[in-house]
């Protein structure tokens, strides 16, 4: 018998999805209470500068946009240093990410604050800069919604690095949350079941996605979140792939599942329509030339590469 445990192809498919060009060294067992001063004090260091959800952008004269700033460069934005956060390293020094005061109105005109999913929906800065960029805004959006120490409700400390919250009163430590969400695409050889949520952009249909429970496998999720949206069973639930999400931080746990049964009961509650699409006209989804204007989520999002990927397998 072969051994087929890494019989897999040497670029995992969640290489390809967006935010998973990082190439930042972690340093994980490193990060000490003074790595953030350390790091400033060395002229390599460069700064993502976010506020608001945005990500401050120097426009080039060639019209590029740069997404790296000096410390001393940072200054006229009102950054807030002892709120940095030490990405880690790259080959050019430590990166870190650290929040603006200047409100997006009042920047200058070389510099311009984008939201993180137009930055990435539209190819604003290089994979490495995305997978940065994903990486600061989970971590600057849980240490907002974590200042108080949920133990005794004292206003805690950030510490290594940014990467613990400590408590001065009771001496509890809080470590920063990824919230892992399933997002599954139910598919037999002919066809595959998307639906669509009120807020999508118009005309698009997507995998279906619910966050994982407490005590629940990714497995369980998948099948209990399908079933609970559009009423179809599952039986076999195979992994594929996954994609950090900074919205504020997730993981999506993309996967695919047989279905059991056809009949769809929709949760209209939920979604706005579900139905089973056929192989030819998902091709053309992805293609953007269905006769009905009927696409597919864009090429970065993990759903995007699930559909992909199951037109491909034929």
């Amino acid at each position: 018998m072969s051994f087929r445990l890494f019989d897999a192809p040497l670029r995992e498919p969640s290489q390809f999805v967006g935010f998973a060009g990082n190439t930042i060294d972690r340093q994980s067992e490193n990060r000490a209470d003074d790595s953030v001063d350390k790091a400033l004090a060395d002229p390599a260091t460069r700064l993502l500068l976010m506020h608001g959800g945005r990500l401050y952008l120097k426009l080039g004269d060639d019209g590029a946009l740069d997404p790296w700033f000096g410390a001393t460069e940072s200054e006229p934005f009102k950054v807030s240093l002892a709120q940095g956060i030490l990405l880690g390293f790259s080959e050019r020094g430590p990166v870190l990410a650290v929040p603006a005061g200047v409100e997006p109105e009042r920047l200058p005109e070389t510099v311009k604050a984008i939201d993180y999913r137009s930055v990435y929906m539209q190819g604003l800065i290089d994979e490495a800069a995305a997978g940065a960029m994903a990486q600061g805004a989970a971590l600057l959006a849980w240490h907002a919604s974590h200042r108080f120490c949920s133990k005794c409700g004292t206003e805690s400390q950030m510490r290594a690095g940014g990467y613990k919250r400590h408590c001065p009163n009771c001496g509890t430590e809080h470590f920063p949350r990824t919230d892992p969400v399933a997002i599954m695409l139910t598919a037999t050889r002919e066809k595959c079941l998307l639906g669509r949520g009120r807020h999508f952009a118009p005309g698009m249909y997507s995998a279906l996605a619910g966050f994982i429970e407490p005590g629940e496998t990714i497995e369980a999720a998948v099948r209990r979140e399908t079933l609970e949206e559009a009423g179809i069973r599952l039986g076999r639930v195979v992994y594929h792939a996954s994609q950090p999400w900074p919205f504020p931080y997730s993981l999506m746990i993309g996967c695919f599942g047989e279905p059991l049964n056809d009949d769809i009961q929709a949760d209209l509650n939920e979604l706005e329509d579900c139905r089973w699409f056929f192989r030819d006209e998902v091709r053309l989804m992805l293609e953007r030339t269905h006769k009905d204007n009927l696409v597919t989520p864009p090429k970065g999002a993990i759903a995007h590469h699930l559909i992909r990927a199951w037109v491909d397998s034929e």
